[in-house]
């Protein structure tokens, strides 16, 4: 989720950005000036245009195979009917979601597919008893009135605005055709009112363009209808996505324990076991010329000495790899500060909390600090840098900020996107704001959990 965030932000807000994660363009015209003639706009119109003849089709289709299924309920046929329809609405569902995808740029998952257990009876069943098949039923028989309305205004207002807009350019076809001076806003018997004079034709053009300025907001408007009800009724439900977040992070999980369990066993076997098997032999092989050579078996066990020194300060940065004495006794205050202390750059850390959160978030967010530390010492070439940890409403917010030469991201399989996926795994979110030249923010969001 790499996006702009600003560097010394501390409001709980998501950044905002354009589309690919990139700053929205700078434009030289405001957006109501620009409105009228952006492609957005244009696709919206057409998706408009296209919702009216769609849902026809759609609303008849659906109110006719369910009234049939229905009324045929007194009979077997009913059911296989009554379910037909409902599969046949969800397959419409799924060619409104690619025109959702397409005009109007909403990316709707796909339900889960209908599984019965086999055969055709139990494939009836589960599409009856699914809601996702009763949601887009419901979606065909509502989006109909809707569509009508939605096309009915979209249609006037653009229609309208354009002509009145162009009016000076065709008001010659009245006379030339018509025999009359210009558009007829009223007329009896006795006297006619014509849109003929200078005056009467800039104002009937000035009012033109606000109409062609206003149109493009109430066709978002509109739309902004239709995003809710293609979101709420033909994507899958909020429990099914729940579900499959938490499946895609428990995976990840599993993975990061593995990884830290493989980590943990790589480092006794390669480093602390290494040094007390040698030590083990120093100390046999002293022990054997104790008598024969006192001074060579004092020099072996004065070298062993300082082999169980090494080991044991292998074995004091492994346990506090694993989890820190001093975040447990102490908290995050404490524990940041000594990360601080060893890393190569001067570091300011302020710590801004009344109380602490739950010991797991706790670990996380020293564990986030500690990466990102890291990443200062090696590769951004800082100066100084700092810490910030603060509360905002029910979040525990992590900025960490350098002023080396930028070009950080989470792309590419850097160990800033294992920290993303980390912190997904949690709800959290890790925010990247690094331009080549420096300074790098990187801004991690998590639960409270308190």
């Amino acid at each position: 989720m790499a996006t702009a965030y600003g560097p010394d932000t501390r409001d709980h807000l998501r950044p905002g950005t354009g589309s690919g994660g990139y700053p929205p363009a700078k434009h030289f015209l405001p957006a109501a000036l620009r409105a009228p003639f952006e492609a957005r706009t244009w696709r919206e119109l057409g998706y408009l245009l296209l919702s009216l003849p769609i849902s026809v089709v759609l609303f008849s289709f659906a109110v006719t195979m369910v009234s049939l299924g229905l009324g045929m309920l007194i009979t077997f046929l009913g059911i296989p009917v009554l379910a037909a329809g409902l599969a046949m609405c969800r397959g419409f569902g799924a060619v409104e979601r690619g025109r959702a995808r397409g005009l109007l740029r909403l990316d709707v998952a796909d339900p889960a597919p209908v599984r019965g257990k086999g055969g055709l009876m139990s494939w009836v069943g589960a599409v009856l008893k699914s809601g996702v098949s009763w949601r887009h039923l419901l979606y065909a028989v509502l989006h109909m009135p809707w569509a009508t309305f939605a096309f009915t205004v979209a249609v006037t207002f653009w229609a309208y605005g354009w002509a009145a807009f162009t009016y000076p350019l065709w008001r010659w076809v009245f006379p030339a055709y018509v025999g009359v001076d210009g558009i007829q806003l009223y007329g009896d018997s006795t006297h006619q009112v014509y849109l003929d004079s200078t005056f009467e034709v800039a104002v009937t053009s000035g009012l033109g363009l606000a109409l062609v300025l206003v149109t493009p907001w109430i066709i978002r408007g509109l739309v902004s209808v239709d995003r809710v009800m293609v979101l709420g009724l033909l994507g899958p439900s909020r429990l099914a996505t729940r579900v499959s977040e938490l499946e895609s992070d428990r995976g990840v999980v599993v993975d990061t324990a593995a990884a830290d369990l493989r980590r943990i066993e790589r480092d006794l076997h390669d480093g602390a076991q290494a040094r007390l098997v040698a030590l083990a032999m120093d100390l046999g092989l002293a022990k054997e010329k104790l008598t024969d050579d006192p001074e060579a078996a004092a020099r072996m066990v004065d070298e062993a000495h300082g082999e169980v020194k090494v080991a044991l300060q292998e074995l004091r940065d492994l346990a506090r790899g694993i989890h820190p004495a001093v975040l447990t006794d102490r908290g995050l205050d404490a524990a940041l500060s000594a990360i601080a202390s060893r890393c190569t750059v001067p570091v300011k850390v302020v710590v801004d909390l009344e109380s602490r959160p739950a010991q797991a978030i706790e670990g996380i967010a020293y564990f986030t600090v500690s990466e990102l530390l890291q990443n200062v010492s090696k590769h951004a070439r800082a100066t100084r840098a700092s810490v910030d940890v603060w509360r905002a409403e029910d979040r525990l917010m992590l900025q960490v900020t350098d002023d080396g030469r930028g070009g950080a991201g989470v792309a590419g399989g850097s160990g800033l996107a294992g920290l993303t996926e980390r912190l997904d795994a949690v709800d959290g979110i890790l925010v990247v704001d690094s331009p080549a030249g420096g300074p790098t923010t990187v801004t991690a969001e998590l639960p409270w959990r308190g």
